[in-house]
């Protein structure tokens, strides 16, 4: 856990994610337990929008 944060991750032992074995602790990386339940401001962590059968984004609240 970094000092001067307000959040730890649980699954980060010393930098290293245990839940993605071997890759660096990344909150919102792919694997992790923080994809796809919260968007993040780099787009490349968000998981990709899902879309209706007219192809517009569904939010989960109504659509865009």
């Amino acid at each position: 856990m970094s000092s001067g944060g307000g959040w730890g991750c649980p699954h980060e032992v010393r930098g290293k994610c245990q839940r993605v074995k071997g890759r660096p602790c990344d909150p919102g990386m792919k694997g992790c337990i923080l994809y796809g339940r919260f968007e993040f401001s780099n787009p490349e962590k968000n998981r990709p929008a899902r879309r209706d059968r007219t192809g517009a984004r569904i939010t989960g609240k109504e659509k865009d």
